[in-house]
């Protein structure tokens, strides 16, 4: 049941989630480690599969998540050990977040990453087939799935799919493939409900992933360094990564509730305000950080990115009641705090579920 708050706004109701049997792929990431903590407060019965994490720090490790859960260290390119994963667990929910989800590695390593997004994606839903207790299905993709085509409007879920990169192209793949199993195999009342969800550039406590903004800046500051940037004039749809995962969760708990009426695509990005270049970041940052180095201009050759890109979520929020909660200078003072409390060496577990439950509490 989703509870209204603020209005028109939602947040996540845990009655729903107790006791729930979900799994989720990519559960040592950044973004699959703030979910599997989300849901385990909430009384989730949770299974994740998922390489190791692949930074050290990382968030996985730092809130002691494998003690939490039943965490399986698996290859979404292993076709059979994942589908005896899922199997074995007979979930009622899944989150696909296993991914390569980096643009400038997927220059480095193209196969590595078309391998791990589109045949990845493949694997979980030809695992999904014959699930008897499955209802909901998310598989999480990216903003960066557009075609785009560097304009100042949001793309909206019928947009065509691209890529410039093979990061973006692999996306834009999986959002296709799904949508061909969606039809061709889950196409009844009975079937589970398959969806497919685009978000923002995410950022939040715990991430140390490489070429990133936020902890590129954060690594560079806690050093007492000049933080190195490439594109300083590129925008992107920010968001904490709260902001998505409450979309996750309302999208799953729709279909699970009300019917593959919302077994498709939606995007949960920022409101406009969310929308800012990486110098409008870096500033913001430098003004609030305490003696921060500030930063200088790569003067390397880099591959192409993209220089503007933001999201139309004009269907989540008429058709799920969801919004955007936090605006980017509250979400950046929250990174910036969780930073604080874990070069205090706090309990960033503890701590993160209070950030959680900050949030959802609005």
């Amino acid at each position: 049941m989703l509870i209204g708050k603020l209005g028109n706004m939602s947040k996540i109701d845990s009655r729903f989630w107790k006791n729930k049997k979900v799994f989720i792929t990519g559960h040592t990431g950044f973004k699959g480690t703030w979910l599997s903590m989300w849901l385990i407060e909430m009384g989730a019965s949770l299974k994740g599969f998922s390489l190791p994490p692949n930074t050290t720090p990382n968030l996985f490790e730092e809130v002691l998540l494998d003690e939490k859960m039943n965490s399986v260290i698996g290859d979404v390119r292993d076709f059979n050990k994942l589908k005896q994963s899922i199997e074995d667990f007979e979930p009622e929910i899944i989150f696909h977040l296993a991914a390569q989800p980096l643009v400038r590695q997927s220059y480095l390593n193209p196969l590595e990453t078309y391998e791990t997004n589109v045949m990845g994606t493949a694997n979980l839903l030809e695992s999904c087939r014959n699930i008897s207790s499955l209802k909901s299905v998310i598989i999480v993709t990216t903003d960066k799935c557009y075609e785009n085509k560097e304009w100042d409007l949001g793309y909206r879920e019928n947009e065509p799919m691209g890529g410039y990169d093979p990061y973006s192209s692999s996306k834009g793949c999986a959002e296709l493939i799904t949508s061909a199993y969606r039809r061709s195999f889950f196409n009844s009342e009975k079937s589970p409900g398959i969806a497919t969800a685009r978000a923002g550039n995410v950022i939040g406590g715990g991430d140390w992933s490489e070429d990133r903004l936020i902890p590129d800046i954060i690594k560079a500051f806690n050093n007492g360094e000049k933080v190195i940037i490439r594109n300083p004039n590129s925008t992107r749809p920010w968001q904490h990564v709260l902001e998505p995962l409450s979309g996750y969760l309302m999208l799953a708990e729709s279909i699970y509730e009300k019917g593959n009426h919302y077994a498709d695509a939606f995007n949960f990005g920022p409101n406009d305000e969310g929308c800012k270049s990486v110098e409008w970041i870096l500033n913001n940052l430098c003004e609030n950080w305490i003696n921060a180095p500030g930063w200088e201009l790569d003067k390397n050759l880099n591959p192409h990115e993209a220089t503007f890109l933001k999201l139309d979520i004009s269907k989540a929020k008429s058709q799920l009641n969801w919004n955007p909660s936090w605006s980017l200078d509250e979400s950046l003072k929250c990174i910036i705090d969780w930073n604080e409390k874990f070069m205090k060496n706090e309990n960033m577990y503890q701590y993160s579920v209070s950030v959680i439950r900050k949030f959802n509490s609005l």
